[in-house]
Protein backbone atom coordinates (compact mmCIF):
# COMPACT_ATOMS: atom_id res chain seq x y z
CA UNK A 1 0.00 0.00 0.00
CA UNK A 2 1.95 3.35 -1.26
CA UNK A 3 1.53 6.00 1.64
CA UNK A 4 0.50 9.63 0.82
CA UNK A 5 0.21 13.57 1.96
CA UNK A 6 -2.78 15.74 0.92
CA UNK A 7 -1.47 19.03 1.02
CA UNK A 8 -4.81 20.66 0.16
CA UNK A 9 -8.19 19.28 1.19
CA UNK A 10 -11.24 20.65 2.62
CA UNK A 11 -12.79 18.24 4.72
CA UNK A 12 -14.92 21.09 6.90
CA UNK A 13 -16.98 21.54 3.82
CA UNK A 14 -21.06 20.55 3.55
CA UNK A 15 -20.66 18.00 1.62
CA UNK A 16 -19.03 15.59 4.20
CA UNK A 17 -21.53 15.87 6.91
CA UNK A 18 -23.01 12.87 6.19
CA UNK A 19 -19.75 10.76 6.51
CA UNK A 20 -17.22 12.61 7.43
CA UNK A 21 -15.93 10.18 10.40
CA UNK A 22 -15.86 7.19 8.57
CA UNK A 23 -14.46 8.63 5.90
CA UNK A 24 -11.36 10.44 7.37
CA UNK A 25 -11.03 7.25 9.28
CA UNK A 26 -10.92 5.05 6.16
CA UNK A 27 -8.86 7.29 4.47
CA UNK A 28 -5.60 6.87 6.70
CA UNK A 29 -6.25 3.06 7.08
CA UNK A 30 -5.62 3.09 3.50
CA UNK A 31 -2.67 5.34 2.90
CA UNK A 32 -3.43 8.90 3.38
CA UNK A 33 -1.22 9.26 6.37
CA UNK A 34 -1.37 12.43 6.72
CA UNK A 35 -3.35 15.11 5.57
CA UNK A 36 -3.83 19.19 5.97
CA UNK A 37 -6.47 20.93 5.84
CA UNK A 38 -7.13 24.21 4.64
CA UNK A 39 -9.01 27.32 6.29
CA UNK A 40 -11.01 30.18 3.50
CA UNK A 41 -12.65 32.16 5.53
CA UNK A 42 -12.34 32.88 9.62
CA UNK A 43 -14.99 30.52 9.91
CA UNK A 44 -13.62 27.84 8.37
CA UNK A 45 -10.34 28.25 9.42
CA UNK A 46 -11.91 27.14 12.53
CA UNK A 47 -13.57 24.49 11.52
CA UNK A 48 -10.05 23.19 10.34
CA UNK A 49 -8.66 23.65 13.31
CA UNK A 50 -11.16 21.71 15.00
CA UNK A 51 -10.75 18.69 12.56
CA UNK A 52 -6.58 18.94 13.48
CA UNK A 53 -7.39 18.78 17.03
CA UNK A 54 -9.70 15.91 16.51
CA UNK A 55 -7.71 13.11 14.46
CA UNK A 56 -4.04 13.27 15.31
CA UNK A 57 -3.03 12.69 11.53
CA UNK A 58 -5.01 16.50 10.12
CA UNK A 59 -3.15 19.68 10.64
CA UNK A 60 -4.78 22.65 9.67
CA UNK A 61 -4.10 26.04 8.03
CA UNK A 62 -5.85 29.10 8.20
CA UNK A 63 -6.42 32.14 6.03
CA UNK A 64 -8.67 34.31 4.08
CA UNK A 65 -9.39 33.01 0.72
CA UNK A 66 -9.53 35.72 -2.09
CA UNK A 67 -13.49 35.41 -2.82
CA UNK A 68 -13.73 36.38 1.16
CA UNK A 69 -12.23 39.51 1.66
CA UNK A 70 -15.07 41.78 1.72
CA UNK A 71 -16.43 41.80 5.01
CA UNK A 72 -13.77 41.17 6.82
CA UNK A 73 -13.64 42.21 10.78
CA UNK A 74 -11.03 44.73 11.58
CA UNK A 75 -9.35 41.90 13.95
CA UNK A 76 -8.77 39.84 11.56
CA UNK A 77 -4.91 39.47 11.03
CA UNK A 78 -5.03 39.28 15.02
CA UNK A 79 -7.51 36.31 14.83
CA UNK A 80 -5.14 34.11 12.18
CA UNK A 81 -2.03 35.55 14.47
CA UNK A 82 -3.40 33.83 17.66
CA UNK A 83 -4.19 30.71 15.73
CA UNK A 84 -0.84 30.24 14.68
CA UNK A 85 0.60 29.38 18.08
CA UNK A 86 -1.00 25.83 17.77
CA UNK A 87 1.26 23.35 17.16
CA UNK A 88 -1.55 21.29 14.81
CA UNK A 89 -1.34 24.66 12.45
CA UNK A 90 1.01 24.90 10.13
CA UNK A 91 0.67 27.29 7.18
CA UNK A 92 -1.48 30.50 6.35
CA UNK A 93 -3.51 29.58 3.95
CA UNK A 94 -5.12 29.42 1.09
CA UNK A 95 -4.74 33.01 0.30
CA UNK A 96 -3.87 35.09 -2.84
CA UNK A 97 -5.99 36.33 -5.95
CA UNK A 98 -8.91 35.08 -7.81
CA UNK A 99 -10.08 37.59 -10.95
CA UNK A 100 -12.69 35.30 -12.30
CA UNK A 101 -15.64 36.86 -11.33
CA UNK A 102 -16.12 40.62 -10.79
CA UNK A 103 -17.69 40.40 -7.27
CA UNK A 104 -14.48 41.01 -5.55
CA UNK A 105 -12.99 44.48 -5.91
CA UNK A 106 -9.18 43.66 -7.23
CA UNK A 107 -7.93 46.50 -4.96
CA UNK A 108 -9.13 44.51 -1.58
CA UNK A 109 -8.11 41.19 -2.86
CA UNK A 110 -4.34 42.53 -3.73
CA UNK A 111 -4.14 44.58 0.20
CA UNK A 112 -4.99 41.22 2.37
CA UNK A 113 -3.04 39.40 0.65
CA UNK A 114 -0.31 41.43 1.10
CA UNK A 115 -1.54 41.53 4.56
CA UNK A 116 -1.72 37.41 5.21
CA UNK A 117 2.17 37.34 3.29
CA UNK A 118 3.43 39.53 5.96
CA UNK A 119 1.66 38.01 9.03
CA UNK A 120 3.53 34.72 7.43
CA UNK A 121 6.87 36.50 7.58
CA UNK A 122 6.24 37.82 10.61
CA UNK A 123 5.52 34.63 12.12
CA UNK A 124 8.05 32.33 10.01
CA UNK A 125 4.89 30.46 8.54
CA UNK A 126 4.46 29.10 5.05
CA UNK A 127 1.59 30.01 2.78
CA UNK A 128 -1.06 28.07 0.82
CA UNK A 129 -1.40 30.28 -2.47
CA UNK A 130 -4.28 30.52 -4.70
CA UNK A 131 -3.84 32.49 -7.88
CA UNK A 132 -6.96 32.53 -10.70
CA UNK A 133 -6.91 34.25 -13.92
CA UNK A 134 -4.21 36.73 -12.02
CA UNK A 135 -0.81 35.54 -12.51
CA UNK A 136 0.77 38.89 -13.15
CA UNK A 137 -0.30 40.51 -10.42
CA UNK A 138 0.28 37.44 -7.98
CA UNK A 139 3.70 37.08 -8.87
CA UNK A 140 4.44 41.23 -8.87
CA UNK A 141 3.01 40.63 -4.98
CA UNK A 142 5.37 37.47 -4.23
CA UNK A 143 8.70 38.98 -5.75
CA UNK A 144 8.12 41.39 -2.51
CA UNK A 145 7.98 38.74 -0.35
CA UNK A 146 11.11 36.08 -1.62
CA UNK A 147 12.06 34.95 1.09
CA UNK A 148 8.42 33.40 1.81
CA UNK A 149 8.04 29.46 1.68
CA UNK A 150 4.78 27.74 0.45
CA UNK A 151 3.13 26.29 -2.82
CA UNK A 152 1.10 27.34 -5.12
CA UNK A 153 -1.83 24.96 -4.72
CA UNK A 154 -4.22 23.87 -7.93
CA UNK A 155 -1.51 25.12 -10.00
CA UNK A 156 -3.30 26.14 -13.62
CA UNK A 157 -0.70 27.86 -15.44
CA UNK A 158 1.83 27.87 -18.57
CA UNK A 159 5.01 26.00 -17.67
CA UNK A 160 6.75 29.14 -17.93
CA UNK A 161 4.92 30.84 -14.97
CA UNK A 162 5.14 27.25 -13.20
CA UNK A 163 9.47 28.04 -13.98
CA UNK A 164 8.74 31.74 -12.09
CA UNK A 165 7.30 29.92 -9.22
CA UNK A 166 10.28 28.24 -9.17
CA UNK A 167 12.36 30.94 -9.01
CA UNK A 168 10.63 32.35 -6.22
CA UNK A 169 11.67 29.30 -4.53
CA UNK A 170 8.16 28.27 -3.81
CA UNK A 171 6.64 24.41 -4.14
CA UNK A 172 3.86 23.48 -6.97
CA UNK A 173 0.56 21.48 -6.41
CA UNK A 174 -1.53 19.76 -9.30
CA UNK A 175 -4.91 18.32 -8.42
CA UNK A 176 -6.72 15.39 -10.40
CA UNK A 177 -7.08 18.10 -13.54
CA UNK A 178 -3.69 16.49 -14.46
CA UNK A 179 -5.82 13.13 -15.58
CA UNK A 180 -8.15 14.78 -17.60
CA UNK A 181 -8.12 14.54 -21.51
CA UNK A 182 -7.93 17.67 -22.28
CA UNK A 183 -5.11 17.98 -19.40
CA UNK A 184 -2.32 19.51 -22.51
CA UNK A 185 -1.48 22.97 -20.93
CA UNK A 186 -0.84 21.25 -17.18
CA UNK A 187 0.70 18.60 -18.34
CA UNK A 188 3.49 20.77 -19.68
CA UNK A 189 3.73 22.99 -16.58
CA UNK A 190 3.77 19.40 -14.90
CA UNK A 191 7.08 18.11 -16.75
CA UNK A 192 8.46 21.70 -16.36
CA UNK A 193 8.50 20.73 -12.45
CA UNK A 194 11.20 19.13 -10.97
CA UNK A 195 9.75 16.20 -8.45
CA UNK A 196 11.98 17.76 -5.48
CA UNK A 197 9.56 20.91 -5.87
CA UNK A 198 6.29 18.86 -6.06
CA UNK A 199 3.38 18.21 -3.57
CA UNK A 200 -0.07 16.11 -3.81
CA UNK A 201 -3.13 17.39 -3.29
CA UNK A 202 -6.80 16.61 -4.16
CA UNK A 203 -8.60 20.23 -3.13
CA UNK A 204 -11.19 17.70 -1.99
CA UNK A 205 -14.61 18.04 -2.38
CA UNK A 206 -13.44 19.28 -5.22
CA UNK A 207 -11.49 18.55 -8.76
CA UNK A 208 -12.32 14.39 -8.80
CA UNK A 209 -9.37 13.15 -10.94
CA UNK A 210 -10.48 10.51 -13.39
CA UNK A 211 -12.12 8.01 -13.54
CA UNK A 212 -14.34 10.21 -10.68
CA UNK A 213 -14.61 13.86 -12.78
CA UNK A 214 -17.58 15.38 -11.35
CA UNK A 215 -18.33 13.58 -8.28
CA UNK A 216 -17.40 14.23 -4.24
CA UNK A 217 -13.74 14.03 -4.50
CA UNK A 218 -11.35 12.83 -1.33
CA UNK A 219 -7.84 11.64 -0.58
CA UNK A 220 -8.46 8.20 -1.38
CA UNK A 221 -8.20 9.49 -4.82
CA UNK A 222 -5.01 10.64 -4.84
CA UNK A 223 -3.44 7.28 -6.13
CA UNK A 224 -5.06 8.28 -9.49
CA UNK A 225 -2.48 11.64 -9.07
CA UNK A 226 0.03 9.77 -8.54
CA UNK A 227 0.04 7.45 -11.06
CA UNK A 228 -0.26 10.24 -13.72
CA UNK A 229 2.70 12.26 -12.17
CA UNK A 230 4.67 8.87 -12.65
CA UNK A 231 3.95 8.74 -15.69
CA UNK A 232 5.47 11.83 -16.92
CA UNK A 233 8.24 12.04 -14.63
CA UNK A 234 8.75 8.42 -15.65
CA UNK A 235 9.66 7.06 -12.13
CA UNK A 236 7.66 4.81 -10.08
CA UNK A 237 4.42 5.54 -8.12
CA UNK A 238 6.07 4.68 -4.67
CA UNK A 239 8.58 7.06 -5.84
CA UNK A 240 6.43 9.92 -6.56
CA UNK A 241 4.46 9.51 -3.40
CA UNK A 242 7.64 9.38 -0.79
CA UNK A 243 9.55 12.39 -2.36
CA UNK A 244 6.25 14.51 -2.55
CA UNK A 245 5.35 13.07 1.23
CA UNK A 246 9.16 14.83 1.78
CA UNK A 247 8.65 18.03 -0.02
CA UNK A 248 5.79 18.73 2.14
CA UNK A 249 6.92 17.49 5.26
CA UNK A 250 9.83 19.76 4.96
CA UNK A 251 7.67 23.02 3.93
CA UNK A 252 5.43 22.38 6.86
CA UNK A 253 7.92 21.22 9.67
CA UNK A 254 6.11 18.05 9.95
CA UNK A 255 8.17 14.24 10.68
CA UNK A 256 7.88 11.65 8.11
CA UNK A 257 8.15 7.87 9.34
Amino acid sequence: MIKYIDSHAHYDDTRYNDDRDALLRRLHKNGAEKIINIGCTLKRSELSMKLSERYPFIYAAVGIHPSDVNALPGDYLERLRGWLADEKVVAIGEIGLDYHYDNVVRSRQQQVFAEQLELAASAGKPVIIHSRDATEDTLSILKKYKGISGVTHCFSGSAQTAKEILRLGLYISFTGVITFKNARRALEALEAVPLDRLLLETDCPYMAPEPYRGKRCDSGMLPHIIEKIAEVKGVTPERVASVTAENTCRLFNLDWQ
